[in-house]
């Protein structure tokens, strides 16, 4: 599938505490598999990651997960909640064989890595892990590092906070207005008792697919590169 069709999924290897996390992470893995379109992720089984990649498997969609070295011998990712890991990120882990799990060296190349092989990017409610991905990949689209598409699913209103400090940053002059539509928000229905139940999946699919990139701010050329014996070496998301 050609990387533009793809969709980066950024979100937890636990659960969190209420149950519209794990649905709407089952709702957007179900959408992407119906829509024929890749999931792209971290790669771990369990937690929400385990949720949207189990979702587009059993929807029969295609899965391809990176995963960095060390997180394959330690014997998995950590969820920090539990204290625990969960079982070993194997090639042919039982149930999940399907998986195109690619193994890199560093979280840095696990990031690229993502990034190259999609054309958008969806964030599901997580932790650090989560908010760096995401506040990283809305920075890369900032310096025209690439023009892709980013939507947050606020189930619960997780995410609002972060809607509350980008318009902040604007207020505060750190951002430019034109610059705060670089990452748009799914909120679902106004009573978060229908949460649970809402199609977030296919409000988010709707997004990407009407998505107008807004004005360009920065007018950095990417493309300039080092070149060896005339040739360039890498492409613009090897800049990052």
């Amino acid at each position: 599938m050609p990387a533009s069709k793809a969709v980066t999924v950024y979100c937890a290897s636990s659960v969190g505490k209420h149950p519209a996390y794990i649905r709407a992470a089952q709702s957007v893995g179900k959408a992407l598999a119906e829509a024929k379109r890749t999931l792209v992720y971290g790669g771990g089984s369990k937690g929400i990651m385990g949720e949207v990649s189990g979702a587009v498997l059993e929807s029969g969609g295609d899965v391809t997960g990176i995963v960095p070295y060390a997180m394959v011998a330690a014997g998995g990712e950590v969820d920090q909640t539990q204290g625990k890991r969960g079982p070993s990120v194997l090639l042919e882990e039982k149930g999940r064989e399907r998986v195109n799990t690619v193994i890199v060296n560093t979280m840095h190349e696990r990031k690229t890595e993502m990034a190259k092989r999609s054309g958008s990017f969806i964030a599901l409610p997580g932790g650090y892990g989560t908010f760096e991905e995401l506040f990283e990949v809305i920075c890369w689209s900032q310096l025209g590092i690439h023009e892709k598409p980013i939507v947050v699913i606020n189930a619960l209103g997780f995410y609002s906070p972060l809607r509350d400090l980008i318009r902040n940053g604007v207020e505060a002059e750190f951002i430019t207005p034109t610059n705060a539509n670089l990452v748009r928000f799914v909120d679902g229905p106004p009573d978060h008792a229908e949460h649970e139940d809402f199609d977030w999946g296919k409000a988010a699919l709707d997004v990407l697919d009407n998505w107008t990139f807004p004005e360009r701010t920065h007018f950095y050329d990417w493309s300039r590169m080092k070149t060896v014996d005339g040739e360039k070496i890498g492409d613009a998301l090897d800049a990052v």
